[in-house]
């Protein structure tokens, strides 16, 4: 059970851009084309990354079994706790939305929460930039996360070059 609620160490920075993509996808059938009802998909989909990573996410499971083996990517791999922190800035906004939008009616307070959510998996998928591992960094940096939360980090500017095909 305990490996179940975990989450990796390490991330593949492929596969973590490509379940950005699918959560950009989600975003904007909810934004753009009123499909308020996938917004408890979407905070399904991060809570249980936040959780457990890839293991009970189907677009994680569908990303890192199916689709990424399938690439002609090299992994980069990456620190996982800024991309975990960054899943949880995610739950935290999408929960919040549906939370808005199934309790409260406040279709409008959604949308932009999840409009948010879109232009940050947005910079993620399309340009590999993680703002919420930029948040991670900083907090670290600052003294709010304590530095052994995540030792690999120290390198992480190190890796940030793209992802060759």
């Amino acid at each position: 059970m305990r490996k179940v609620f975990s989450f990796p160490e390490t991330v593949n920075e492929v596969s973590a851009r490509l379940v950005a993509g699918g959560v950009v996808a989600l975003s904007l059938a909810i934004v753009l084309g009123g499909q308020h009802w996938l917004i408890a998909v979407l905070a399904y989909g991060f809570v249980a990354r936040v959780l457990t990573g890839p293991t009970l996410s189907p677009l994680g499971q569908l990303v890192t079994r199916v689709v990424t083996p399938r690439l002609p990517l090299r992994e980069k791999i990456v620190a996982g706790p800024p991309k975990r922190f960054a899943q949880g800035i995610g739950a935290t906004l999408s929960v919040s939305a549906a939370v808005a939008y199934f309790g409260f009616d406040a279709t409008a307070v959604a949308v932009v929460l999840v409009a948010m959510i879109a232009v940050a998996a947005s910079l993620e998928s399309f340009a590999g930039y993680c703002l919420g591992c930029t948040m991670f960094r900083y907090l670290m940096r600052v003294g709010v996360i304590p530095e052994e939360t995540c030792e690999a980090c120290n390198d992480l500017s190190l890796r940030r070059d793209p992802v060759p095909a």
